[in-house]
């Protein structure tokens, strides 16, 4: 269902209670009988999870209104109004609500100090305070707090390698994960590929985070290795197999993101592979990153951007790859090329 300019600000401006109304229904195990393999009746919803059957047609009716419930009813009778959940409601429910959401884990973020000054903020007279935040990322504060919020939004990202993992990885490669944030990604790869070795390259001071990783996953340097350094000032290092760029392009200009690619060809051997995972432009992944886009507003030493796959594939032809593919079907799509 379409929502109208006028129903969807409606909906906007009531957005916490809507949350609210999405939350008690998961908590109340609500989603799962709405998600089952026919529709469920409201007296039958009401006597499978003691509620009171009029005060949850209206909690039914504020799910229908923001289109997660669809309902049938060829009566006036409240218990036999019939209630199905749009599939994949519960999944997206504790995805986006659940105890351990993204959503969440924003929260810890200062946009706070954005939150109806945008005006100024637009006009340049506010921003978010380099203490706060910062771009490149200053402090051990900052660092911390950015990368194990990266670390959260994990699952979708190795379902996508697992689903194409035939297309990327061979017995005893050696991996650079660029950019690698604590190292959580890399630990999973070297779990689920007991012969590889996977390096983290990343500033310095993200050191203390990859061993604490290392620690968390039982992990030994020759299995989960860091490298120090900016790939803002140095080349990449060689002697890997394949490098990763993992929601790193989008956070930095075009010329950034084709010199990193370039730099990749440069320290890759031939047939070697580049991995590009990210969230590209679409209108479901902007609203997955609504919250960035709104908190970058404030920060403008961060060009952050959702660009269109299309955009990669042309860098990667210029920096003198080949065999360029698009792996999608998952969560996220993959853009994998290789040096000829």
């Amino acid at each position: 269902m379409t929502q109208s300019p006028r129903a969807l600000l409606h909906l906007l401006y009531n957005g916490a209670k809507a949350v609210d109304v999405v939350e008690a229904s998961l908590q109340l195990g609500l989603l799962d009988s709405l998600e089952g393999p026919s529709p469920i009746t409201l007296a039958e919803l009401s006597a499978k999870h003691s509620l009171v059957p009029g005060r949850l047609y209206k909690l039914l009716d504020c799910l229908e209104s923001l289109g997660l419930v669809k309902r049938e009813q060829d009566t006036d009778a409240l218990a036999s109004a019939r209630y199905r959940a749009v599939p994949g409601l519960r999944e997206a429910a504790q995805a986006v609500v659940g105890p351990q959401s993204r959503e969440r884990d924003r929260e810890k973020f200062a946009w706070r100090k954005l939150h109806g000054r945008l005006p100024e903020v637009l006009r340049g007279q506010h921003s978010i305070s380099p203490d706060d935040f910062d771009w490149p990322l200053r402090t051990p504060e900052q660092l911390e707090g950015f990368e194990t919020s990266m670390a959260v939004g994990l699952p979708p990202i190795l379902e996508s390698l697992r689903q194409h993992a035939r297309h990327l990885w061979r017995d005893g490669m050696r991996v650079l994960d660029v950019g690698g944030g604590d190292g959580s990604l890399a630990a999973h790869l070297t779990r689920e590929h007991p012969t590889a070795r996977v390096d983290v390259y990343n500033l310095p001071a993200t050191q203390p985070l990859v061993e604490r990783t290392r620690e968390r996953f039982d992990l030994g340097p020759s299995r989960l290795g860091f490298v120090p350094g900016d790939f803002l000032q140095e080349p990449l290092p060689g002697g890997y197999d394949v490098l990763m760029f993992v929601r790193v392009l989008h956070d930095w200009s075009a010329q950034t993101a084709l010199h990193l690619l370039k730099s990749a060809w440069a320290a890759l051997p031939s047939g070697g592979r580049v991995i590009i995972c990210e969230e590209f432009r679409t209108q479901e992944r902007l609203a997955a990153q609504f919250f960035w886009t709104y908190f970058l507003i404030g920060v403008d030493s961060c060009v952050s951007r959702l660009r269109e796959v299309e955009l990669y594939q042309r860098m990667l032809d210029e920096a003198g790859f080949e065999q360029t593919r698009v792996l999608g079907g998952g969560p996220f799509e993959l853009v994998t090329a290789v040096k000829p």
